[in-house]
């Protein structure tokens, strides 16, 4: 082993409902594999030249590894004692964008940095969420339920010009989302903690303003990362404010939202229709009520992540950063412990 040499530890899950990834599906699609790994050492050789790599499942050579590991590339990882275990750790690539299960990050050495996987799931989720607000638009949540009761019935809609979506969240995501709205000339409303302005969005609030914006929204869209912030920001409070009618889509977090009082809102026609994404267990299990909510669409946590690109997209991340490191820059994606994101 060349000690002049920086060592990264990639650490992937087999797939288990207590990590992730849940499904041996998405185990495929997010585990990085010595093909996948070769790949990228392939496309950045000069970096490549520089490292050494353990490709590693769960926990396997986990404490070996990470006495002499200066970067390590997980979705998750023990946190006791990370000082004594990882002398030379440098930084954690987190593969996911969200890394609430891993906060409040206390368990963080000083000196060591987290980064995350921002960036990587602006297409899809974008692509995503345009689809799930023209879905609610033509109303195909009761279109399918009328399909499985064998209904004839002709549900009209209009034109989705100068409809309003109101976006919870304008990070990569939100923004992605948002310019695909303008495309069709609908008013795109952001919330952020910042309230800063975004390209593709007309305007953009603070959480303070939420209320005053959610009577004008014909669609509500939460793409925001948890944080002690948006957690139930969407509440039962909230979406009483919403215009009646609304269609509400959900591909952030779900402990944004309260989805009994949302389920409520769905019974009662309140809402229209809803397509959620992610949920607090998952997979969903068979007795959730969400199952059979009328007006609701489940799909199983795949709105953002690239089924065909995803590892080599983190791969570009992990290089890019490796490179800057060695060039003694400035990493990219660096999450803020206090902030959660």
């Amino acid at each position: 082993m060349c000690s002049d040499k920086l060592r990264v530890h990639v650490k992937n899950n087999h797939a288990s409902p207590a990590t992730f990834p849940p499904t041996k599906e998405g185990e495929a699609v997010f585990t990085i594999t010595e093909a996948r790994f070769q790949a990228a050492c392939d496309k950045y050789p000069d970096v490549a030249k520089q490292i050494e790599v353990c490709i590693d499942w769960d926990l396997d050579r986990f404490s070996e590894s990470m006495e002499s590991a200066d970067v390590l590339v997980t979705w998750d990882l023990p946190t006791d004692n990370l000082a004594r275990v990882a002398p030379k750790l440098q930084w954690i690539h987190i593969i996911g964008a969200g890394v609430e299960h891993l906060c409040p990050m206390t368990w963080l050495p000083d000196g060591i940095t987290v980064v995350n996987n921002r960036g990587t799931h602006a297409a899809k989720g974008g692509e995503f969420g345009l689809m799930s607000i023209l879905m609610l638009h033509s109303r195909l949540p009761a279109i399918i339920n009328n399909q499985e009761t064998a209904t004839w019935r002709s549900l009209f809609s209009g034109s989705i010009v100068d409809k309003t979506v109101v976006i919870i969240g304008t990070g990569h995501i939100g923004a992605s989302i948002a310019r695909r709205c303008k495309a069709l000339d609908m008013n795109v409303i952001g919330i952020s903690r910042h309230g800063r302005p975004v390209s593709g969005i007309d305007s953009v609030y603070t959480s303070n303003n939420l209320d005053s914006v959610l009577p004008t929204a014909d669609f509500v869209a939460l793409a925001a990362p948890l944080t002690v912030e948006t957690r139930n920001l969407f509440d039962r409070r909230r979406q009483a404010l919403t215009k009646p009618g609304a269609g509400i889509i959900n591909i952030g977090r779900s402990a944004t939202m309260d989805y009994l009082a949302l389920v409520e809102n769905l019974k009662s026609g309140h809402f229209s229709g809803a397509i959620l994404d992610v949920f607090d267990e998952e997979p969903l299990p068979e007795g959730s009520r969400l199952w059979h909510t009328p007006n609701l669409i489940v799909t199983p946590h795949i709105s953002a992540d690239d089924g065909n690109t995803y590892v080599e997209m983190t791969l570009d991340l992990v290089f890019a950063n490796l490179e800057r490191y060695l060039d003694g820059k400035p990493l990219n994606n660096i999450v803020d412990p206090a902030l959660g994101y």
